[in-house]
């Protein structure tokens, strides 16, 4: 789920705008990335919709709709050109770029995600963590160094994205310092629904309501 938030969604938006397409298709195409990533990787040369559908679980008809947005990707009968799509998709959520993320509270999720990192995507890195711990400032988790909190704008990070860990009663208030330096997306990791200017964009992953809804669908629609 995380590997890919920060960069390709970023990228999804930000060409959903450009190319008018719906906000829906714009999230699914890092999923979409993703599993041709490892088609690529085990030498499959094409791939038919059906297949594609089996694998990220979205029906083959939406797929299909989703990449006719994009204009003519595949042939029908063929299917789709892997090496081509892989390509494709790449340019279209920007991951031929590096993008830096900082990270705001270095709890036990925090933590978590300084350790994973985005191992398996290059082009989009936690570089900089921030915390009021006075025992963790001035260490690493993962090779990643942690900072003062009081020090995020006298620091100057190249970064445009942050991921939000902190306590809820810290959360508007850290989204709000965030806003003043520079920050332009936030992954928000807290049950707080942040109040930020309207050029900012957040992404808001509640854990806690995730799991309410799993228990539900699994309670009242059983597969």
């Amino acid at each position: 789920m995380l590997r890919r938030w920060l960069d390709a969604q970023k990228g999804a938006d930000m060409k959903s705008e450009q190319l008018k397409i719906p906000q829906a298709t714009a999230k699914r195409l890092p999923l979409y990335y993703r599993f041709l990533e490892n088609l690529h990787a085990s030498g499959k040369q094409r791939v038919s919709s059906t297949e594609l559908s089996q694998a990220v679980k979205v029906d083959s008809a939406t797929i299909r709709r989703d990449f006719s947005y994009f204009g003519a990707l595949g042939k029908k009968g063929y299917g789709y050109n892997v090496q081509y799509l892989l390509s494709f998709f790449r340019e279209t959520l920007d991951q031929d770029e590096r993008t830096n993320v900082i990270l705001v509270g270095v709890g036990n999720l925090g933590t978590a995600l300084l350790q994973y990192n985005f191992s398996k995507n290059n082009n989009t890195v936690i570089t900089n963590a921030f915390d009021v711990d006075q025992e963790k400032i001035g260490t690493q988790v993962g090779e990643v160094p942690i900072h003062n909190w009081d020090e995020l704008e006298s620091l100057g990070l190249n970064a445009s994205i942050a991921v939000l860990t902190v306590p809820a009663s810290q959360a508007q208030k850290s989204a709000d310092k965030l806003v003043e330096a520079g920050i332009n997306g936030i992954l928000n990791f807290t049950p707080v629904r942040l109040s930020v200017p309207e050029h900012i964009r957040v992404h808001h992953i509640d854990l806690a309501i995730e799991l309410q809804a799993l228990v539900y669908f699994l309670k009242h629609y059983p597969l």
